[in-house]
């Protein structure tokens, strides 16, 4: 059974969901990794990225935004998948980008209504932030850590 699910967009803007919600959301999420990191091996992260890369290139090419990355945890397993990628930047996307860039202004945050391409590569940047390497003597992460 998995234990704990989390949808990730690669926006924090207005992405909370209530704790007792069934799949949390990219902000709870990053509040659970603040105090329980998810760490990745690097063949794990290297897996993941390339996995991430070919299937958000796929979306791009096809015009598909707002996708989600579902993140599932069951012991020590962690399973993800891409959902949500149903929406085409249509016309009226774009149109809502360039008037909340322009007309509305975002206190110098990217809207949540992007390009394909900018969707994708704030997605996989967010990725790379959600999953940190596991830390260790030989790539400088943990070098404070005593090892025996």
């Amino acid at each position: 059974a998995v234990v704990s699910t989390q949808s990730t967009g690669g926006s924090n803007r207005n992405r909370l969901a209530e704790e007792t919600e069934e799949v949390l959301l990219d902000t709870n999420y990053l509040k659970h990794i603040v105090s329980d990191p998810i760490y990745l091996r690097p063949h794990s992260k290297t897996f993941l990225r390339e996995a991430v890369n070919c299937d958000t290139a796929f979306l791009a090419a096809q015009s598909i935004i707002d996708y989600s990355l579902l993140v599932g945890v069951c012991g020590d397993k962690l399973v993800v998948g891409i959902i949500d990628y149903i929406r085409k930047f249509t016309f009226d996307k774009k149109v809502e980008m360039i008037f909340k860039t322009n007309m509305i202004g975002s206190a110098g945050k990217m809207p949540t209504i992007v390009s394909p391409e900018m969707y994708r590569e704030r997605f996989y940047n967010q990725i790379e932030r959600y999953f940190p390497l596991v830390p260790d003597r030989w790539t400088g992460m943990g070098s404070d850590l005593q090892y025996s």
